[in-house]
């Protein structure tokens, strides 16, 4: 994006589960994600445990912009509180309430309060090629090397 075309513009509506909650946002000036908290009712997250949580808010992103949700490091050191399928994508025809899959991968119960930061945000664009069906494709010095074939380190 060159500076002429300003910042990405994201709308966001709140739902009336979310009638006063901060709008998702940075903890610091240089953070690539917006900290989205849970507009749930207080509750515990038993061990092993995976909930939808509301966060009353509804995105309306521009074409060719995804919003990824992923984990907040601190809930994931502190209690092994994850999104077990990070990065989750809002696309931008989603029109649903932003409900954030949370993981209990601790030990013990974990209590979360509404209004309390759940997930962040990470807005990016995003390609759609033309796939087509090929019968060879072109070599390459890595070959069919999978997982663990570029190095031990």
């Amino acid at each position: 994006m060159s500076p002429s075309e300003g910042p990405l513009a994201v709308r966001v509506l709140r739902t009336e589960a979310n009638p006063d909650l901060p709008l998702p946002e940075r903890a610091s000036r240089q953070a690539a994600g917006y900290d989205v908290r849970s507009a749930d009712a207080d509750f515990h997250l038993a061990p092993g445990e995976i909930r939808a949580v509301g966060t009353g808010l509804v995105l309306e992103l521009p074409p060719g912009v995804e919003c990824q949700v992923r984990p907040r490091s601190g809930l994931a050191a502190r209690y092994g509180i994850t999104v077990p399928n990070a990065p989750g994508t809002i696309d931008p025809d989603y029109r649903g309430e932003l409900r954030v899959l949370l993981q209990n991968t601790g030990a013990d119960p974990v209590l979360l309060r509404r209004g309390d930061r759940v997930a962040q945000l990470v807005f990016a664009r995003f390609e759609t090629p033309l796939l087509t069906e090929a019968t060879t494709l072109s070599t390459s010095a890595r070959g069919e090397g999978g997982f663990g074939s570029t190095g031990t380190g």
